[in-house]
């Protein structure tokens, strides 16, 4: 019979130092972290292959700047990264990293856009998107990279939303959304379109949209945004329905809607939008989302994980899984659950060989396993992790 519910650790040897705030991305056989913080900020990294159980560290030669608080994506061959926050200052420079020759490559100065931090950045398929974010003010300027022609191309300022960081941005297909966030005159409830083939700004409607927040959450259902909770002038339970074709906005139903909260995660599961935890105060609730139905279920209390925030979520194609977190007493958590919306059941995460409890950490979802490393533990910053199988046979 198959064994379930399993952890293995991740190995120690040749493990990249501890960290929190470092970026994690999935390449399709490798994780790659890198940067974050500890007592400085870093500029070293590893790439874990979970079939091996090996790290290999990421290049020094050439590597960016020492950084956290930047983005990173991964195109299909190379990990970029650009922005955050160094050990002098906020940082415009960035590198792309190629896993297969452990090499780096410089993101190009000429036209980049001016150094930031809590900024967002998608990828098209074809360019990297960075957008706002925060210097001494908040900004509303960005840029889009090539890396085949290492080339940046400012986004254009015409209609372009104000400045702002702490927003989220989806991608469409075709178009990036910008939305929410706190301004250099407060909390923000406007956004925008941009499509990068055109270079140009089309604004959200103003006419029922959410309410000014921040720290909220947004996803994509492949036709429309839905951007739920997060924090305006107390946390928020409310929400929207942002279709980009009819620049038209649907309040997302009070009714069985999930207690206010912010710093909360969220998924879409091909259906339905999964919100769970977060606070203040800190909960255990969640809730399911239909949009096609604009109504809501409750996620179960039976057997669910403890309260929390600044946990990780993945979505495995059938369950959620949450992990570790901060319990809000000063405390780090190192169980989670799988959280299945079909059934609306909750199995934990087995506690045999989990690794030690932790917040402000990365996961990342292989296909067939939740692989969660670094971050912060009761006893100081963490290099260890493991990976976690749903359903793991020996």
């Amino acid at each position: 019979n198959p064994v379930t519910n399993a952890w293995n650790a991740t190995s120690l040897v040749g493990a990249p130092v501890g960290r929190y705030h470092h970026t994690a991305v999935w390449t399709g056989s490798e994780m790659i972290v890198w940067g974050g913080g500890t007592i400085a900020q870093l500029n070293t990294g590893g790439r874990y292959n979970p079939v091996t159980n090996a790290w290999n560290a990421t290049s020094l030669v050439g590597a960016p700047d020492a950084r956290y608080l930047h983005t990173a994506v991964w195109t299909g061959s190379e990990m970029i990264v650009w922005g955050g926050t160094g050990n002098t200052g906020v940082l415009n420079t960035g590198g792309r990293y190629n896993p297969v020759t452990n090499a780096w490559n410089a993101t190009s100065l000429v036209g980049a856009p001016v150094g930031r931090y809590h900024h967002t950045a998608v990828w098209t398929g074809s360019e990297m998107i960075v957008w706002g974010g925060g210097t001494i003010a908040q900004l509303n300027t960005g840029g889009r990279y090539n890396p085949v022609t290492n080339a940046w191309n400012a986004t254009s300022l015409v209609g372009a939303p104000d400045a702002r960081y702490l927003h989220t941005a989806v991608w469409t297909g075709s178009e990036m959304i910008v939305w929410g966030g706190t301004g250099n005159t407060g909390v923000l409830n406007t956004g925008g379109r941009y499509n990068p083939v055109t270079n140009a700004w089309n604004a959200t409607s103003l006419v029922g949209a959410p309410d000014a927040r921040f720290q909220h959450t947004a996803v994509w259902t492949g036709s429309e945004m839905i951007v739920w909770g997060g924090q305006g002038l107390a946390s928020l339970n409310t929400g929207g329905r942002y279709n980009p074709v009819t620049n038209a906005w649907n309040a997302t139903s009070l009714v069985g809607a999930p207690n206010a909260r912010y710093k909360h995660t969220a998924v879409w599961t091909g259906s339905a939008m999964v919100v769970w935890g977060g606070g203040l105060p800190i909960l255990n609730t969640g809730g399911r989302y239909n949009p096609v139905t604009n109504a809501w279920s409750a996620t179960s209390l039976v057997g669910a994980p403890d309260a929390r925030f600044q946990y990780t979520a993945v979505w495995t194609g059938s369950e959620m899984i949450v992990w570790g977190g901060w319990s809000g007493a000063g405390v780090q958590i190192n169980t989670g659950g799988r959280y299945n919306p079909v059934t609306n059941a909750w199995s934990a995460t087995s506690l045999v060989g989990a690794p030690d409890a932790r917040y402000q950490h990365t996961a990342v979802w292989t296909g067939s396993e939740m692989i969660v490393w670094g971050g912060t533990g009761n006893g100081g910053v963490l290099n260890t992790g493991s990976r976690y199988n749903p359903l793991a046979c020996p």
